[in-house]
């Protein structure tokens, strides 16, 4: 018979969702956790970020504990848009929002289970290791707050973040690294009715670069993709300058590599053959990890899901999370699921009972 509080988690994962906190705005949510956790008797630290990745600041929080154990619990704070105004409606045992917004089950979800698994924790005077939590701000659009993450504070060798969907019980050991290229072709202007031989177009440039670049699935680890063209300004001017923003992504860094080098000679060498000039920035958003399922770690959580009555298994995945800023950071970290579903969309759900099974199983694994 479970102990979680049900109604407690369900009020609390509203009041989070109902504060508006989109990425790069997250001082307000930040500072009601704060005030949360502080209550819970957890140490709190703000630690400040650049101002450029959000008004407010990454929290970190410590509870000592007397199992000689210790675990990074970690979600993040922000959503996507539209998150503004979030008017969270159960209907049979499912969280919804309203439908012109978001729910926030992304990330927040993870955030109530964390805490009410503490609440039931101390409710029933059980013993735990030591707790530390990670959250953080701006993790979605590029994982700012995990990069910007005062690493100083975290004392355990292991974490978990709560941020995936999928069946309780799933736990992502494996994501790709991602590069970001942007590529700004500059051909030359001329009229396309009197004299149009007299131009470079941009455009036509991009064409044939694009035409001759591998794309979308490479092989079973890589992905890469156009996603971004602007330029033009009339339809009687030859385009002079076009803008493309893409990525890659792999599991494997030597292919990510190799993928991105394939992407930007292709750029090069076709704009030197229409004569046209490209410049190009190349800049990584973060690393690829990958955990063997018969780690340590692994077997640690799998064995508490187990223990709820839950079927774990290891998955990789084709995004990113704090989970690869964290590796990459030298703390060994996997992803689990808290049951959200479509979520960045306005159809994002979450049901009750996935809340309360993930509950279960921190609360599980910070006990045993």
């Amino acid at each position: 018979m479970t102990t979680i509080n049900r109604d407690r988690l369900v009020d609390h994962f509203i009041q989070l969702v109902k504060v508006d906190s989109e990425s790069r705005n997250e001082k307000q949510i930040g500072e009601l956790l704060a005030e949360q956790l502080g209550e819970l008797g957890f140490s709190v630290h703000k630690l400040p970020v650049p101002e450029e990745v959000s008004n407010g600041f990454n929290l970190y929080a410590k509870l000592d504990g007397a199992i000689e154990d210790s675990i990074v619990l970690s979600c993040h704070m922000d959503t996507v848009t539209p998150g503004i105004g979030i008017e969270p409606i159960i209907e049979d045992g499912v969280i919804r929002s309203k439908g012109n917004t978001i729910l926030g089950g992304d990330d927040k979800s993870g955030i109530a289970a964390i805490m009410e698994a503490v609440r039931c924790i101390q409710a029933e005077n059980l013993q735990h290791k030591t707790i530390e939590l990670a959250f953080t701000v701006h993790e979605e659009g590029g994982l700012f707050g995990s990069q910007h993450f005062d690493m100083s504070y975290i004392r355990s060798d292991k974490a978990i973040v709560l941020d995936t969907g999928g069946p309780i019980g799933t736990i992502v050991n494996a994501a790709p690294g991602q590069q970001k290229i942007v590529a700004v072709i500059k051909g030359r202007p001329a009229h396309a009715g009197l004299a149009p031989e007299e131009g470079i177009s941009a455009i036509q440039v991009a064409a044939d670069a694009i035409n001759q670049m591998k794309l979308l699935r490479i092989d079973e680890e890589t992905t890469a993709n156009i996603g971004i063209v602007q330029g033009g300004n009339a339809t009687n001017i030859v385009m002079p300058e076009l803008k493309i923003v893409a990525e890659a992504r792999s599991l494997n860094g030597d292919k990510l590599d190799a993928q991105v080098t394939h992407m930007i000679d292709t750029f090069q060498s076709v704009a030197e053959k229409h004569g046209a000039e490209v410049e190009i920035n190349s800049t990584r958003a973060y690393n690829a990890f990958v955990i063997a399922d018969d780690h340590p770690h692994i077997t640690a959580v799998k064995s508490a899901f187990e223990a709820i009555g839950a079927n774990p298994y290891t998955k990789g995945t084709g995004g990113g999370s704090d989970a690869n800023n964290f590796n990459a950071k030298g703390l060994t970290t996997v992803n689990i699921s808290t049951g959200m579903a479509k979520v960045h969309t306005t159809e994002e759900f979450i049901a009750i009972d996935d809340m309360v099974k993930v509950t279960e199983f921190v609360k599980h694994y910070l006990t045993h």
